[in-house]
């Protein structure tokens, strides 16, 4: 395995570029896809993403800039996607250099409505990538608290550990701080599903509901993931670790989530579509959701969480009714 190897991260979001910081300050060289080519101009002459935490300033000459996904694609070893799931497929069917043999990292915390698989799922079930070439970044890490330089943690998930251990390497600093793992398809469940609880926590708070019903909110969340995770990859894991519990908790509390901050204006009476619209950022959950809602239907685990916010999101229920129908259902 190539120890000195090309990354390239593959998206132009804040998450996307709090990753091309933390490699930046490993390599001297990352590359960097993005479809805007207005976005990568900008970023050349103002050395910062114009679009997403602008505080993150860059050395432009360590950045090799492409709005062309298969050069970027022919360029690198290991390749990180950080595209929002919704248009992942999208991207990948622009494809056509050759990348099974590549490393391919995912840091999308959602799943692909076009296949209902987890990334590492897609890439492995529909592109063929050996699941050993496969991995996941996930934890608990807003990207704007990277921008910060706020100590953050992140779990690098990896069936091969020498992989795990080398993204690792290249992803850590004085302000993050990685532990590896090979529970990559739980790893990646759990950072798909926190989103949805962080829904439900937004709504509720947008209902008025307090924080003691948010902490009994979580306390069930934690317990829905373990059972949904269980089902769908049983190994032995602590639920407990920050790959799982720190990540759904950092979601569903923080004034940096998109995803509460999504499910709180539906808790304020705005329609789905009203609030995405108002939001310049993609709420994962709202896709998760569904496509957690449907593997349940078939797996048919107890999810009371889920199915609430599937009622209100999709099946456009009225949310204090079914906040409070929730309510009887958890403790």
């Amino acid at each position: 395995m190539n120890t000195n190897p090309k990354i390239a991260v593959f998206g132009g979001g804040s998450w996307a570029t709090a990753i091309v910081k933390m490699l930046s300050e490993n390599l001297e060289q990352v590359g960097w896809y993005m479809r805007s080519q207005s976005a990568i101009d900008y970023i050349k002459e103002n050395d910062h993403n114009p679009n997403y935490i602008s505080s993150a300033t860059f050395n432009v000459n360590q950045l090799y800039l492409s709005s062309d996904i298969n050069e970027m694609v022919k360029y690198a070893d290991i390749l990180i996607f950080s595209i929002p799931s919704a248009f992942v497929k999208t991207e990948l069917d622009k494809i056509t250099e050759p990348f099974t043999s590549k490393i391919v990292f995912s840091a999308i915390k959602g799943i692909i409505p076009e296949s209902g698989l987890i990334v590492g799922e897609h890439f492995n079930k529909i592109l063929n990538v050996p699941i050993e070439n496969i991995g996941v970044i996930t934890g608990p890490c807003h990207a704007e608290e990277v921008a910060m330089e706020r100590l953050s943690y992140l779990t690098i998930a990896c069936k091969d550990e020498e992989k795990a251990k080398l993204v690792s390497k290249f992803i850590s600093s004085h302000y993050i701080k990685t532990k590896i793992s090979d529970d990559i398809i739980g790893a990646e469940y759990a950072a798909m599903l926190k989103n949805i609880y962080a829904i439900a926590a937004g709504i509720a708070h947008g209902l008025g509901y307090g924080d003691n019903f948010q902490a009994v909110l979580m306390s069930n969340s934690i317990r829905e993931i373990k059972r949904f995770i269980k089902k769908v990859h049983r190994m032995k894991r602590n639920i407990n670790n920050s790959a799982y519990l720190g990540d759904l908790l950092v979601t569903g509390y923080s004034v940096f989530s998109r995803n509460r901050m999504f499910g709180n204006m539906i808790g304020k009476g705005y329609t789905v579509k009203s609030a995405m619209m108002e939001m310049s950022m993609v709420a994962e959950g709202y896709y998760a959701t569904k496509s957690a809602y449907l593997l349940n239907e078939k797996n048919n685990t107890k999810t009371p969480i889920i199915d609430a916010v599937y009622q209100i999101l999709y099946e456009n229920k009225n949310p204090k009714t079914i906040f409070k129908n929730l309510t009887e259902l958890i403790d």
